[in-house]
């Protein structure tokens, strides 16, 4: 399995450095570098906290529905406890690179990003890198455990996690799994 992977969409890069399985559970270890620009929207993870620590270049990490923004100099991390809406991004003009610690280790999530970087790979994302097939959305939505506070993808969400729970049972996840996280 590979260790990094990259997301041609937004070309950035993921580097797993402790996996689930290697920690016993205990974290989950991952080394980003983040194109200027780069980001992802506002989202809360049901059962896992996370830690953002900059490496190279200046973190912005945005806390909470109003947004807070907290900008990290190298060294510096911030803990976004479970539940807690955030999101973090690339606020320079060159690359950077960070590291997220997730609290206990999630190998839910490990294997949500190889499939989403996976269908990227392929070309099967649009051009904000979601998955054109909702049923695939669904799928990594419930191996991730992450949901999103905005009112129209509240409102969607039972949806997509039937969605989902419907590739479950017809393989489609084993299938995702298989060619994309072994």
């Amino acid at each position: 399995m590979k260790r990094t992977i990259t997301n041609p969409v937004f070309e950035d890069e993921v580097r797993f450095v402790k996996t689930a399985e290697e920690s016993g559970g205990e974290v989950t270890e991952l080394e980003i570098t983040l194109k200027p620009g780069g980001s992802n929207d506002l989202h809360y993870h049901q059962t896992y906290a996370e830690v953002f620590t900059a490496v190279e270049g200046q973190l912005g990490v945005r806390l909470g529905r109003k947004a807070e923004v907290h900008l990290l100099d190298p060294g510096q991390s911030k803990m976004v406890e479970k539940g807690q809406i955030h999101a973090f991004f690339n606020p320079t003009d060159g690359d950077i690179t960070f590291k997220v610690e997730l609290k206990p280790g999630h190998s839910g999530f490990e294997q949500s990003l190889r499939i989403m970087y996976g269908l990227a790979q392929d070309g099967e994302v649009n051009d904000k890198g979601i998955p054109t097939n909702l049923k695939y959305v669904g799928i990594i939505a419930r191996l991730s455990e992450m949901r999103s506070p905005n009112l129209v993808l509240t409102l969607l969400e039972p949806l997509i996690l039937w969605l989902g729970k419907r590739g479950e049972r017809d393989g489609t996840r084993d299938r995702l799994v298989d060619k994309y996280c072994r």
